[in-house]
This record gives structure tokens, C-alpha cells and sequence, in this order.
């Protein structure tokens, strides 16, 4: 049974930063291509960041520069460093395991961006 518990949200003022974490379980985690993705209120789910078993990365253009992710294969962990964040990047984040078609998310954490 898969699972993957994310952690690490919360508020922050705009140009602050968070880490989100992601630990999966129930999964040959070191083969598996991760991903961040994103959802506001009234928006579809987007795709924030992915990175693929032998670590190599795509961030969205909205995130670029600022966003960060990277996978620790020893902690079953993949996280997700987010600096300089806007109000625009409010939403609930999502972690995903094998892909957005058939993989599998876990619950999401909250991200508010305000002052």
C-alpha cells in the first residue's frame, strides 16, 4: 500500500520561504519519478516540480528560480525548497509518486502566502 504523507506548509509572509517534505512508504521510492504539484481555489492542479529517479529536474516556468527540488533515496524523502514565495503561490501542494495519470498523491499541505 502505497502511502506518501507530506509535511511542511503553513503561512508565511510574501518573499519568505518553506520546505516541504514528502516520505513515502510502500514503494521502491529509488526508482520512482517524484513530483510537486499545485492547486488554488477555483484552479485546476498544476504541475510544480519533478524530479526523476537518476535526479534530474523540470520546474514550471511560474516557479523557476525561486523553487527548488530535489530527493533524498536513503529517507524515502523528496522535498521541495520554495523561496522569494508570492501570494500567487497560495495553494494546497501535492506530491505525487509515478506520474499524474496513474501514480499515486497523497493529502496535500497548505501553503498561504499573505501578510
Amino acid at each position: 500500500q502505497v502511502q506518501l504523507v507530506e509535511s511542511g506548509g503553513g503561512l508565511v509572509q510574501p518573499g519568505g520561504s518553506l520546505r516541504l517534505s514528502c516520505v513515502a512508504s510502500g514503494i521502491f521510492f529509488r526508482i520512482y519519478n517524484m513530483g510537486w504539484y499545485r492547486q488554488a481555489p477555483g484552479k485546476q492542479r498544476e504541475l510544480v516540480a519533478t524530479i526523476n529517479s537518476g535526479g534530474g529536474t523540470n520546474v514550471a516556468d511560474s516557479v523557476k528560480g525561486r523553487f527548488t527540488i530535489s530527493r533524498d533515496n536513503a529517507k524515502n524523502t523528496v522535498y521541495l525548497q520554495m523561496n522569494s514565495l508570492k501570494p500567487e503561490d497560495t495553494a494546497v501542494y501535492y506530491c505525487n509518486a509515478g506520474g499524474p495519470s496513474f501514480g499515486d498523491w497523497g493529502q496535500g499541505t497548505q501553503v498561504t502566502v499573505s501578510s
